[in-house]
């Protein structure tokens, strides 16, 4: 293909594009003279690898501002044809000179798909996004026939790694050995502690009425749902309004002062039964959340997994947490501040622990995790 691609290594690789959500993007603001003045400059077209890392470290800057990243797509059915390959290389100079120099184009799919971030781009304004997409429209329709053109599906859309699904990305060393532990450790775990669970069960039966066990749904890693077990600590059919509001007005908070730091539960929530309120401060109740690990769906060490109207709250750079790590039992913030901290501190510990996560350094969060709750420094 008559193309000039970029050939740099560095970046991890996105196994598909599902990433991206529909929103429109602001104007690119490329005047006719300019138009003509690129249309004869070489197209550079970044290899998917490349193009992919790019993609993250836009992501990244954008969510700095908390504003999402627009990236336009233009995909050719049939594109993968090598006799396609001339109609791509007419296309990609169209690209390239309805782009402005600061634009970044690149390979979603080889042959199949081109992504072009809109870099100080803006979602939201309709009006500006439709212009986008008619001026590369208009450069295309320049160059081919109705026919050749009708194969072109092309939309500006928000780009965001919340929805991506990574399934088919080959696991890593760590990922493997981090489940083998999770599966011998949480399998030990429930054969040991199996007296304490009825112990436990048979507390909550007598003082309270209702289930022994709680079912919460939650959001696990890269925005899965999944249902969390938990002993229950409260009487039944309480209402969640309550702390629906009070973890709504925590993360709102965000990196206020030291002064508003507080615990992540409603500290004398009423809500709360005499027996729940000693398995809190002790712990016992995330005991059955071993499940949640023996299935997959947690992990022992991990961020702490959000309920959805948390996760709502969010901003776009919060919203990593919820990605890079399978939720745990206990983690970086259990151990290092409990839950006696703000909201943005919390969850630089759970990226901290997300870019840094080892073996080594499960074992060690495994190992103050005792400590941590022996401290009653708040529940986790």
């Amino acid at each position: 293909m008559p193309v000039e691609v970029a050939r740099e290594a560095r970046a991890h690789s996105l196994k598909s594009f599902s990433g991206f959500r529909s929103t429109p993007s602001r104007s690119l603001g490329t005047t006719p003279r300019r138009l003509a003045r690129q249309d004869v400059r070489t197209t550079h077209v970044l290899d998917e690898v490349l193009f992919q890392g790019t993609l993250g470290r836009e992501q990244k800057r954008a969510e700095r501002t908390d504003r999402a990243l627009p990236v336009m797509l233009v995909s050719l059915a049939g594109g993968l044809d090598p006799a396609a390959a001339p109609i791509w290389d007419r296309a990609l100079k169209a690209l390239s000179a309805a782009t402005r120099e600061t634009d970044v184009v690149g390979w979603i799919k080889t042959g199949s798909v081109v992504g072009v971030i809109l870099t100080e781009g803006r979602s939201g304004d309709v009006a500006l996004a439709s212009q986008v997409e008619s001026r590369v429209r208009r450069l295309l329709s320049a160059k081919f026939d109705e026919q050749t053109l009708e194969r072109f599906s092309i939309g500006v859309e928000e780009y965001t790694d919340v929805d991506r699904a990574a399934a088919g990305a080959p696991k890593t060393a760590h990922e493997v050995v981090k489940r083998a532990i999770d599966v011998a450790g949480s399998a030990a775990l429930l054969a040991l502690l199996s007296p304490v669970f009825l112990v436990v069960a048979a507390l909550i039966k007598l003082k309270s009425p209702g289930p022994v066990l709680f079912r919460q749904e939650r959001v696990g890693q890269r925005a899965r749902p999944f249902t969390m077990l938990k002993f229950r600590t409260m009487h039944v059919n309480n209402d969640a309004a309550l702390h629906q509001a009070y973890v709504s007005q925590f993360i709102e908070l965000g990196k206020d002062s030291k002064s508003h730091a507080g615990t992540f539960k409603i500290t004398n929530d009423p809500r709360v039964t005499a027996v729940g309120q000693f398995l809190r401060k002790s712990s016992l109740d995330e005991l059955p959340q071993l499940v949640n690990v023996l299935r997959g769906e947690m992990s022992l060490v991990g961020p702490r997994p959000p309920i959805q109207y948390e996760v709502d709250k969010y901003k776009l750079w919060h919203r990593r947490r919820v990605l890079e790590a399978k939720p745990g039992m206990t983690g970086l913030w259990q151990v290092t501040g409990r839950s006696r901290t703000t909201f943005d501190e919390m969850v630089r510990l759970d990226l901290r622990y997300a870019r840094g996560r080892s073996v080594w350094a499960d074992l060690k969060i495994l190992l103050a995790t005792p400590r941590a709750v022996i401290a009653r420094k708040g529940a986790c």
